[in-house]
């Protein structure tokens, strides 16, 4: 059965409300959506709420469930197919045969709904994944006749140019959705990692900043941040991100492990940096890369024995890490 969410919230605390008895009302209580769909859990409407969240969360199986269900229970509503299509559309472990799937059920929502923008650029993006990048743009540009301003059609665009490999017009694409969108994080983020690739690490910076600013608590942002600094030789700074960083995610240690190369490498500082090494193989035993800057760090300090034992650890768990093997073999 269908139910609207708000005005089922608005009926169920006014029944709350009420007194029984002649008794003063009780406290309201509220459920929450998740709590709502335990209570009524065939309401196609309130499924598609709960689908719809765990897809702006990016956790698409979850989705794809609550979507499939909800489109078992009535086929007719747009909204369910729509969610189940973009569901199946974006799982990682989708098949030629899911995109195929999902384009057919974009088409039909198109032919109920002919001014949906979001279910052309989930159309485009069908297109995109089979390599048919004329009916894509095809698609993404009737968006941009009806509103030149939709920021997903420039997000479609930049895609599908960095997908062919012209990085000049996706990153053009990328600018304008934020451009369109100020609060836009993703592309931000999106544009960063493109000028990190391209060694343009000022301008990856900017936007890793701009990023941060929208989600201080985001390790992607924060990572870069540190990165880019790192590469702009200004290490201080860097170490000072990642701190930010671990003190956020307490677990990233790709972030410990990047403040001791600076410590090995840029600050002259061994020890230090043997403690971050370890702290980083710590939370990942087998990171290789860990294990043979350990062992650079004790041959360093004349420890033969400790170093044999790090690349040893590293040849371990990746038998074709030659650079492990070579410093092996000068100290044997």
């Amino acid at each position: 059965m269908k139910i609207t969410y708000k005005i089922f919230v608005c009926i169920f605390i006014s029944s709350l409300l009420v007194s029984c008895g002649g008794n003063k009302p009780t406290k309201p209580v509220v459920l929450n959506l998740d709590s709502l769909v335990k209570v009524y859990p065939d309401s196609v409407n309130l499924l598609v709420q709960q689908g719809n969240k765990f897809l702006d969360a990016y956790i698409y199986d979850e989705a794809l469930k609550i979507g499939a269900k909800a489109f078992r229970l009535d086929t007719s509503d747009v909204d369910a197919r729509f969610l189940y299509a973009n569901a199946m559309n974006n799982i990682n472990t989708r098949t030629v045969v899911d995109v195929a799937n999902a384009q057919k059920h974009f088409l039909q929502v198109l032919r109920i709904q002919p001014d949906n923008k979001k279910a052309y650029i989930a159309l485009a993006s069908t297109y995109t994944q089979q390599g048919d990048f004329e009916k894509s743009f095809k698609y993404i540009n009737e968006v941009l006749k009806k509103d030149k301003r939709y920021r997903d059609a420039y997000i479609m665009k930049g895609t599908n140019y960095l997908t062919l490999g012209n990085r000049e017009l996706a990153v053009s694409s990328y600018e304008t959705a934020v451009q369109q969108d100020p609060k836009f994080f993703e592309g931000y983020l999106q544009l960063a990692w493109i000028y990190t690739e391209d060694l343009k690490y000022q301008l990856a910076l900017e936007y890793f900043r701009t990023a941060a600013d929208l989600k201080p608590k985001s390790v992607d942002a924060l990572y870069g941040i540190g990165y880019s600094l790192q590469m702009l030789e200004k290490y201080d700074e860097s170490l000072l991100a990642y701190r930010n960083l671990i003190e956020a995610d307490n677990e990233y240690y790709l972030a410990l492990f990047n403040q001791a190369y600076i410590k090995q490498y840029h600050q002259n500082q061994v020890d230090s940096a043997i403690y971050y090494y370890q702290s980083a193989i710590d939370l990942q035993p087998q990171f290789v890369k860990g294990w043979h800057q350990l062992g650079m760090c004790f041959k360093a300090k004349g420890n033969k024995t400790q170093a044999l034992e790090s690349f040893a650890k590293a040849l371990k768990y990746n038998p074709e890490f030659e650079e492990s093997r070579i410093e092996a073999n000068k100290l044997r």
